[in-house]
């Protein structure tokens, strides 16, 4: 399995950990990835809402245009990231006026794109390309009796809701969880957002968003979170001191990447889980699986 790899900015700062566990899994898993070479920014968030929706496409284009002559799909882990990608790629394909537009931008710097490309989502690969019975053959350390709190966000399931999972009520993700041998908790929340980039602004917002994730994680009895957004992993993991002083929450839960679960399920090296990175620690959760400092 080949496929073209768009990091997007956060996994080479904040998410740190999520590079780091993903390429680990995927080498186990025999996913062969070559990055987009001299990618830029996405344009999500802050590049649309400063310089608008068109220039932001035009960025992402770049990175579609750069991607082609690999003649692999893109996987794309973060949801901002594949939303964008996506999104632009799909208007390549159907929006003949804004494919008109793109192309002569791109033409400007010497470049072109011709639509040839497919962009996936990492949990849409994880599941349908490299497959449950797969990811079930690799764990070599199941992680019986964890109760993990599957959140997957606002976006990932309603870019293009349907395409592989439900938008409102997603499992794509709980059956990732149930392949490592942990349990999914029932977790009601698990699409709902996380506050998103109001945590620059007006952190309050994201706290009281938070506050619900985690108590509703609390309340099914979950032992940590698992993530597979940057933004959604940040605010969990980040701004749970706020949390506690705004809703007096007394006990504080470990937010990971789902990557770093399965690196840990796998067996991979310690330095695949990345653990040193969360903030709120997670080893009491995972400690009788063999997880130390």
């Amino acid at each position: 399995m080949k496929y073209s790899f768009y990091p997007g900015c956060s996994m080479e700062a904040t998410a740190v950990p999520y590079l780091k566990s993903f390429e680990a899994v995927a080498h186990a898993l025999g996913i062969e990835l070559k990055e987009i070479p001299d990618w830029n920014c996405c344009g999500a968030t802050v590049a649309s809402g400063v310089i608008g929706d068109y220039p932001a496409q035009v960025m992402t284009s770049r990175n579609l245009a750069l991607a082609e002559p690999h003649g692999a799909d893109i996987v794309v882990p973060c949801s901002s990231c594949y939303m964008n990608l996506a999104i632009t790629n799909r208007k390549f394909k159907e929006d003949g006026h804004f494919r008109q537009m793109a192309d002569e931008a791109l033409a400007s710097v010497g470049m072109k794109y011709g639509g040839s490309l497919n962009v996936r989502q990492i949990i849409d690969v994880m599941v349908n390309d490299v497959g449950l019975d797969t990811i079930k053959s690799k764990v070599k350390k199941p992680l019986t009796g964890l109760r993990v709190a599957g959140y997957v966000g606002c976006q990932t399931p309603r870019v293009f809701p349907w395409e592989f999972d439900d938008p409102e009520q997603p499992v794509f993700f709980d059956k990732i969880i149930e392949a490592l041998g942990a349990t999914p908790v029932k977790f009601p929340v698990k699409a709902r957002c996380c506050g998103s980039s109001h945590s620059v602004a007006q952190p309050e917002i994201t706290a009281d968003s938070c506050y619900n994730i985690i108590t509703s994680a609390q309340d099914d009895q979950a032992h940590l979170i698992a993530a597979v957004c940057p933004m959604c992993q940040l605010n969990l993991d980040a701004y749970q001191d706020l949390v506690k002083e705004r809703h007096k929450l007394k006990t504080s839960m470990p937010v990971l990447f789902f990557t770093q679960l399965m690196a840990i399920a796998m067996d991979l090296p310690p330095d695949a889980w990345a653990l040193k990175h969360n903030i709120v620690s997670p080893f009491t959760a995972l400690a009788k699986f063999g997880v130390g400092k």
